[in-house]
C-alpha cells in the first residue's frame, strides 16, 4: 500500500489531499520442476518468493542461490507447503560466498550432501526444514555472521558428525548467529566422541567472540556424545532450552564470558563448564542420573588461544539455580587444577543421599545463601542452610516455591545479572534463592514438540 499526495485548487484555496493507491506485490513464482527452480533462483530480485509445488524431486546437481536480497525485501525460497517438497539425491541446497538476505524455508531435506552457509553469505535464515541427510561430516555448517537457524528438525542420525555446526572463516568466529525453536531429535551415534547435537566453534576458536544466541531449542535422546551443545567459542548465550531423555550436557569446552541461563534440564541432562568469567544462572536441572552442574576438571590453568586440554574454571558463578538429583548434584571433576575464585551462591540444592555439594582438595569457591535439603550439604556452614525450601509440583510437573518457603527474600550478595528468574519474570527486593522466584504467573513448562520444529507458531 503506496499513499500518494495530489495537489488541487478548490473556490481558491489551496488542498492537499492524501489518496492510498493498493499497488500489487509481485505474485508468488511457483515452480515445479528443479530446472525451474533453479532458472528461478538465477533471475530473482529482492522480495521475490519462489515456492516449489508439492511432490519429490532427486537432484544430480546442487541447487545453487547466488542471488542477494535486502533488509526489507528478502528473497524466499520455499517449498509451496511446509514438508511437502522433497529433495533427495546427491546435493541439495548451496549458498555462494556473499549471498545475503534469502530465506531458506519449508523443504524435507533427505540428500545425500551436506550443506552449509559460507562466510560472505550474511543475513540469511534457514528456517522451517526437515533436515535428515545422508551423508557424513556435519549436516549444517553455519559460517556466516548473522545468520538465522530457526523452526527446523534435524533428526535420526547413527553415524559421527554433527547435526549443527557454527563455526566461521579461519581465524574468526561467525558473529551473532541466532538458533531458536529448533527440535534435535535421536542423534544415536555410539562412539565416545564426534556426535553433538550443536557445536558452537572449535578449541582453536575458543578466544574468539562468537556472540551467538542459542534459546528455546528442545533436544531428545542427545545421546550421540556426553556433549548436546558443546561450546568452543567465547561470549555466547545459552538460554531457554529444554534437553530430556538424553545423556547430552550443555557444556562449556572452550571459551570464557558466557552465559547459561534459564535452561530446562531433566532425566540424565545437565551443565559442565571450563574456562573463565562464565556465569550459570536461573537453570532448573531436575536429574536421575546424579551430576548436575558440573564444575570441570583442569588439566591446564589457562588454555592457550589453540589448545585442546580442559582449561581450569576460573571466576565462574553459579547462582539460582535448582538443582534436583540424588548426590554430588553440585560436583567438581578435579584434574590436577581446581576451580579458582569461582562462587556457588543462593541456590536450592535437593538429593536423597550423600554429599549435595562434591568439591575436589585444594578448590576456591566462595558459598554463600544455599539452601541444601535432603542429603549433606558438602559446604561450609556459613554457605548454606539446611532447611526444607517447601517446593510443590505444579501442573507442569515443575518444582516451585509455595507460601511460607524459607527461600523467598532470602537470597545474599549481588548478583544483578540473575534479575530475571527461569518464568523470564523480573525478580525485586531481595532475591528468592533457586531459579524460581514466588510471583503470580509464573507460567513457564519445558518445551515439547508442540513449541517447536516446522509446524511450531
Amino acid at each position: 500500500m503506496h499513499k500518494w499526495s495530489f495537489v488541487s485548487v478548490l473556490s481558491g484555496l489551496l488542498l492537499t489531499v492524501s489518496v492510498s493507491v493498493s499497488v500489487s506485490a509481485q505474485a508468488d513464482q511457483v515452480v515445479s520442476s528443479l530446472s525451474a527452480l533453479q532458472t528461478a533462483m538465477d533471475k530473482a530480485n529482492p522480495g521475490d518468493r519462489i515456492l516449489l509445488a508439492d511432490g519429490s524431486y532427486t537432484t544430480s546437481s546442487p541447487l545453487t542461490i547466488k542471488r542477494s536480497g535486502t533488509a526489507a525485501a528478502p528473497i524466499t525460497i520455499a517449498a509451496q507447503h511446509t514438508g511437502k517438497a522433497e529433495i533427495k539425491g546427491s546435493s541439495g541446497f548451496s549458498f555462494s560466498g556473499g549471498t545475503s538476505w534469502v530465506v531458506l524455508q519449508g523443504f524435507k531435506l533427505r540428500h545425500k550432501a551436506n550443506f552449509s552457509v559460507p562466510a560472505g553469505a550474511t543475513h540469511n535464515r534457514l528456517t522451517r526444514l526437515d533436515i535428515q541427510l545422508g551423508g557424513d561430516g556435519n549436516w549444517l555448517t553455519a559460517n556466516a555472521d548473522d545468520t538465522e537457524i530457526d523452526h527446523n528438525v534435524f533428526q535420526n542420525r547413527t553415524a559421527a558428525g554433527l547435526f549443527l555446526q557454527i563455526l566461521g572463516p579461519s581465524g574468526a568466529m561467525s558473529k551473532r548467529v541466532h538458533v531458536h525453536h529448533n527440535y534435535f531429535y535421536n542423534h544415536q551415534f555410539s562412539g565416545s566422541n564426534g556426535g553433538e547435537s550443536i557445536r558452537l566453534g572449535l578449541s582453536s576458536y575458543q578466544k574468539y567472540s562468537a556472540n551467538a544466541v542459542l534459546e528455546y531449542n528442545l533436544f531428545e535422546k542427545a545421546d550421540g556424545d556426553s556433549e548436546a551443545i558443546s561450546v568452543k567459542s567465547s561470549d555466547n548465550i545459552i538460554r531457554y532450552n529444554t534437553i530430556r531423555n538424553s545423556r547430552g550436557f550443555i557444556v562449556l569446552r572452550h571459551g570464557d564470558r558466557s552465559v547459561v541461563e534459564g535452561n530446562m534440564l531433566f532425566d540424565n541432562s545437565g551443565i559442565r563448564f571450563h574456562g573463565n568469567d562464565h556465569k550459570i544462572i536461573n537453570n532448573y536441572v531436575d536429574t536421575t542420573g546424579g551430576r548436575g552442574i558440573i564444575f570441570g576438571s583442569g588439566s591446564e590453568a589457562d588454555s592457550g588461544p589453540t589448545s585442546k586440554e580442559h582449561d581450569r574454571p576460573d571466576r565462574d558463578v553459579v547462582a539460582y539455580n535448582t538443582v534436583i538429583g540424588q548426590k554430588d548434584v553440585i560436583h567438581g571433576d578435579g584434574g590436577t587444577f581446581k576451580p579458582k575464585d569461582c562462587v556457588l551462591a543462593n541456590n536450592i540444592l535437593i538429593g536423597t543421599s550423600g554429599n549435595l555439594v562434591s568439591m575436589p582438595s585444594g578448590s576456591v569457591v566462595k558459598y554463600e545463601g544455599n539452601i541444601a535439603w535432603g542429603g549433606a550439604a558438602g559446604m561450609p556452614s556459613d554457605g548454606y542452610k539446611s532447611v526444607d525450601p517447601k517446593l510443590v509440583k505444579d501442573a507442569n510437573g515443575l518444582w516451585r516455591l509455595s507460601p511460607g518457603s524459607p527461600a523467598i527474600d532470602a537470597g545474599v550478595g549481588s548478583y544483578p545479572y540473575a534479575a530475571t528468574d527461569f518464568d523470564l519474570q523480573a525478580r525485586a527486593g531481595k532475591y528468592d534463592i533457586g531459579a524460581d522466584e514466588f510471583l503470580p504467573g509464573g507460567a513457564r513448562k519445558a518445551l515439547t514438540t508442540a513449541d517447536v520444529g516446522p509446524l511450531a507458531p
